[in-house]
């Protein structure tokens, strides 16, 4: 006889239901979450979050992320049960092209996603991100009795997300910070691809968290409704500090053969094996996607529940924007992700010097410059601040202000407070780049990321996420090259700044001295949809005369910097530090009677976005005498200098000796490219 359910159960097994249709349907998919986590994400949906099915993205919701993603036909059936824009015919369509239910979630894919998730620990991290941005935010918008920013971040981890290194990166940070309006909800069914989590881990994450300044919960049985409403209700009542609440689950729960195994993980259950799951949870076993009248109806009362708070809200910004003008005028501008309209003349301008200055040193002068006109700016390093010079002077430290101490007197500025702006990682690349994404994510800030380009290796996940979503982070990368030199090749890249230009919808900036890194940050800001990398020098390079030139050529991607004359019968390409040494062979080349161009080429993307005609006025085709000078890995370059040109750089690791050596012994010199240049001309 099939037990009586409750109407919230049944609206927990219309969730679970939903999803595994989905999955036998494409048979493709996870079940073993969906069947194990429905209850948890039900009640945070019916009970505890503010959101708004009509307006996914209001600014004020609360964020969902789901950091097991691959969990996503759970989220698409929450979507579709609460009123977003996902309809059956999406759940139908899971996991197949062009469709709003793609394998792992992708924001800007699905209304209702927040951050794009699947490997796993990201979406742990991005979390973190959107917490800090709403604590920033609040601190800097909300006055008495006007809390225009305040909303919380939820979070639905696995047992895989806590394994990667990633987020315990994430949760030292968050639990430091005392994140208390960050609530993860622990899906621990001690199972995992492979098999069970005792295969490989022993630990006592509840410890571990605590251990890290987290406040711990735990539900022993993840079907009680109850237990989950009061903990959830009680998380939120604690804001002192970030919450994990541990829920103890099965794994494909109802699925008799493979209930609580790894089998249930990451293949469809089966025709007969979904069934019986469905018999076992006194579900319809036909039809398919169903979800009984009352079911939807009741699902439909609570969407349009969770959606007053947008209504409350609207009218509190209302009377927030009569109290405080210029405040409202200025959250409305950043929310909307435009840029003051005149912060350009902000922005530096460096008179042609010799000697010139290293290009992280350009940086810090532009962010000095801009900080103050675009109060979004916010970032910091990975313990690097005196050496990749990314802070903002006067601008704070972001962190929790303590009621009943003296106030923490802050690094580089006034004293601690979540309206700081310089944001202290720690020795954490890869949780920064996450979380960067996050803040990226969330809306009303801009933020930026600091380490040496050696150190892109460990911050390639979220890179790569920035840029397969969209998210317009800025990741600095400083000591750029051989050029770093007693530090030896552990700490010389040769081959980062190649791999980054292999990321699709990835802009890589190398510029060449003081006025190319200010217009690199100009494209950094002004880019909306995607991430910008900046990649610069611990050396001084000199600061290039731009009477002939604009800097803002730099917007083209490549450019000519120089022509000894018309016609060129020799083009010599370079990017960054090398674009200097470039200058100083061709004008010996020159000198010798070699009609001989320079192009500066900080950026390959931009400058593959030109036009045919452009990009050939640069780089006439009928020029086949071609040399690019990098120094890094010359894969690729061919591309440019064609095949019958030179590539010259470093293929092989560095060493351990002054930079100038280095680059001396490892044959990037004007004297090295003049006689390239003269070798290529006789051939």
């Amino acid at each position: 006889m099939i037990e009586e359910r409750t109407l919230d159960e049944r609206c927990v097994n219309a969730l679970r239901f939903l999803s595994v249709d989905s999955i036998e349907l494409a048979n493709s998919g996870h079940p073993g979450l969906p069947l194990g986590a429905a209850p948890m994400a039900y009640v945070l949906w019916s009970r505890h979050l503010k959101h708004d099915f009509a307006d996914p993205a209001w600014p004020d919701r609360d964020r969902f992320v789901l950091s097991a993603g691959h969990g996503s036909a759970l989220l698409y059936s929450l979507l579709h049960l609460f009123g977003y824009d996902v309809p059956r015919g999406e759940l139908q369509r899971f996991r197949q092209w062009g469709s709003r239910t793609p394998g792992h979630p992708e924001s800007g894919v699905t209304p209702g996603v927040e951050v794009t998730t699947g490997p796993l620990g990201q979406g742990f991290a991005n979390a973190v991100g959107l917490a800090i941005a709403e604590r920033h935010l609040a601190a800097t918008f909300n006055r008495p009795g006007y809390a225009v920013v305040d909303h919380m971040t939820f979070a639905l981890v696995g047992d895989g997300d806590l394994m990667e290194g990633v987020s315990y990166e994430a949760a030292a940070i968050a639990g430091h910070l005392r994140l208390g309006k960050l609530i993860v909800l622990y899906d621990s069914n001690d199972v995992c691809l492979a098999g069970a989590t005792a295969l490989a881990t022993s630990e006592d994450v509840a410890s571990r968290f605590a251990a890290a300044g987290w406040r711990v919960a735990h539900v022993a049985d993840g079907n009680d409704l109850s237990a989950l409403d009061n903990a959830l209700a009680e998380a939120r009542a604690s804001a002192d500090r970030p919450t994990l609440i541990e829920v103890k689950t099965v794994i494909g729960y109802g699925a008799p053969t493979k209930q609580g195994t790894h089998g249930a993980h990451g293949a469809p259950l089966g025709s007969e094996e979904t069934r019986r799951a469905k018999v076992a949870l006194g579900w319809p076993e036909a039809p398919a996607f169903h979800v009984p009248d009352d079911v939807r109806a009741h699902a439909a009362a609570l969407a349009r529940r969770a959606a007053t708070a947008h209504a409350e809200w609207t009218h509190r910004v209302a009377s927030y924007r009569e109290a405080f003008p210029e405040l409202a005028a200025e959250l409305a501008r950043r929310l909307s992700g435009s840029l003051p309209a005149t912060w350009e003349s902000a922005v530096p301008f460096f008179p042609a010097d010799s000697k010139g200055l290293a290009t992280r040193k350009a940086s810090e002068a532009v962010l000095q410059a801009v900080a103050p006109v675009l109060p979004e700016l916010i970032g910091g390093s990975a313990d690097l601040n005196p050496s990749t010079l990314t802070w903002l002077r006067s601008a704070g430290d972001f962190g929790p202000p303590s009621p009943s101490s003296p106030a923490v007197q802050g690094a580089v500025g006034p004293i601690q407070s979540y309206a700081g702006r310089n944001l202290h990682f720690g020795v954490r690349e890869h949780a920064m780049g996450s979380i960067a994404n996050g803040i990226a994510q969330h809306g009303g800030l801009l933020p930026y990321t600091a380490t040496f380009l050696a150190f892109a290796d460990y911050m390639r996940p979220p890179i790569r996420l920035a840029a397969l979503s969209g998210y317009p982070a800025v990741f600095v990368f400083t000591h750029d090259s051989i050029g770093v030199g007693e530090d030896g090749p552990t700490h010389q890249p040769v081959e980062q700044l190649m791999s980054l230009r292999l990321i699709p919808n990835l802009v890589v900036l190398r510029p060449a001295d003081a006025n190319e890194t200010a217009d690199a940050w100009r494209v950094a800001i002004e880019r909306r949809h995607g991430p910008t990398v900046l990649v610069l020098t611990r050396q001084n390079l000199p600061t290039l005369d731009r009477t002939r030139t604009k800097p803002s050529a730099v917007r083209s991607g490549a450019y000519v910097l120089w022509d000894s004359a018309p016609s060129p019968e020799l083009i010599l390409m370079a990017s960054g530090s090398e674009v200097s040494l470039a200058l100083t062979a061709a004008e010996r080349l020159a000198a010798e009677g070699t009609r001989v161009r320079v192009v500066s080429m900080p950026s390959w993307e931009l400058f593959e976005r030109q036009s045919e005609s452009y990009r050939e006025s640069v780089l006439p085709p009928g020029v086949s005498a071609k040399i690019s000078i990098e120094a890094g890995r010359t894969l690729g370059w061919e591309r440019y200098t064609g095949d019958d040109g030179l590539t010259l750089g470093v293929d092989r690791f560095g060493a351990s000796a002054p930079g100038g050596e280095v680059f001396a012994r490892l044959g990037l010199t004007a004297d090295a490219v003049v006689d390239a240049a003269r070798h290529r001309l006789a051939h």
